[in-house]
């Protein structure tokens, strides 16, 4: 994610330009683009400070109102799949996405991953190698 200039930066650029120097030569001083001494002066003269807005932003989560039930359902049925809990949801009227629920799954800490199941399954690679078929005799 990228960064905002600095405030003391953006401070000198703009309080040059509010000063009176044009924006060209107050951005070549600082080596900043002429469009950001531009932003930086409208923002000092709009709002008295040259600072950076909010970068980015906190969605609500949605289904923060069914928390509860979804707490419920998991206890009920821990091994309930992203899927069915997206058809109970929409039968009772909520309709969200699929990114949306393994979010809040994903906060709540509800996941499960499978690791142990997965083991007895392993390839026979992992351990002893396998044994060489024998040659049948006779056959060539």
């Amino acid at each position: 994610m990228t960064k905002p200039y600095s405030l003391d930066l953006r401070e000198r650029v703009a309080g040059r330009v509010v000063a009176g120097d044009s924006v060209r030569s107050a951005a070549g001083i600082f080596a900043v683009s002429v469009s950001s001494a531009v932003r930086w002066s409208q923002r000092l003269r709009r709002t008295g400070s040259a600072a950076p807005g909010k970068i980015g932003g906190h969605r609500r989560r949605i289904l923060k109102d069914e928390r509860m039930w979804l707490m419920e359902r998991f206890a009920a049925k821990p091994d309930v799949t992203l899927r069915g809990l997206l058809a109970e949801l929409a039968d009772r009227g909520i309709v969200v996405s699929y990114g949306a629920l393994w979010n809040f799954v994903h906060a709540e800490g509800l996941s499960f991953k499978k690791n142990r199941a997965r083991s007895r399954t392993a390839k026979a690679g992992r351990g002893k190698a396998a044994h060489l078929v024998e040659e049948v005799p006779g056959q060539a």
